[in-house]
């Protein structure tokens, strides 16, 4: 079963350097979830729930050929092609508002894109231990047996080139760095290791960063 820590109202955020403050998002915010490799979203049924029960809109989407999608990994040739459903739901967005991005394991690398394109529409986007490349920390320093791993679990998912990657994950400090981020390190996540977690925020400091002993487990 796949089981999902509740990052929203039961940690600590701490700050990148050295305070320490409780972090609560105000009631009536609208959270954007977006999944993990090869899972959907399915994988936040515990949360959308939790969420709405707090008093929030809450969005989870499917990214291309993952979960319910209709596509098939053949449909989806290029990682902008798998990050379209994000793209299309913020485009759809009223002009005037700002959601609460959350996304898990490679679902970073949808956020991150989705920072650099729409970054008027992000209030604040959350790394739950997820690949969080940036302008100085491109996709192709990301560990890459870490990425593999990641992309090879559950349903399939297609294997998208370095070269392609690179293309459409490259960030901008006037765009992506408007946005301010936060990043949630998970000790015993089974696909992000701890040590890399700890080595993207290092390199790609966020405005907080958080840390929970539990994790996303797998059957």
């Amino acid at each position: 079963m796949f089981v999902f820590v509740l990052i929203f109202f039961s940690l600590q955020m701490v700050n990148a350097e050295t305070s320490e403050q409780p972090w609560r998002p105000e009631s009536g915010k609208h959270f954007v979830l977006i999944h993990g490799a090869c899972l959907g979203a399915w994988s936040w049924y515990k949360q959308v729930q939790l969420l709405k029960s707090a008093g929030h809109n809450v969005t989870a989407l499917d990214l291309a050929a993952s979960g319910v999608d209709p596509k098939q990994v053949k449909d989806v040739p290029s990682i902008s092609d798998y990050f379209q459903p994000l793209m299309d739901f913020l485009v759809s967005l009223p002009s005037h508002e700002r959601v609460i991005l959350v996304g898990h394991s490679l679902g970073g690398l949808a956020i991150s894109h989705a920072m650099e394109r729409f970054p008027e529409k992000i209030f604040v986007a959350v790394f739950v231990s997820a690949l969080m490349p940036g302008p100085t920390l491109n996709i192709s320093t990301l560990n890459q047996e870490d990425l593999a791993l990641a992309m090879l679990l559950l349903r399939p998912l297609r294997l998208y080139s370095d070269e392609d990657m690179s293309k459409v994950l490259m960030m901008s400090s006037k765009r992506y760095g408007s946005v301010d981020r936060v990043f949630a390190i998970c000790d015993e996540d089974k696909l992000v290791k701890k040590g890399f977690q700890r080595w993207m925020v290092e390199k790609n400091p966020p405005m907080k960063w958080w840390r929970s002993q539990e994790a996303i487990t797998w059957p």
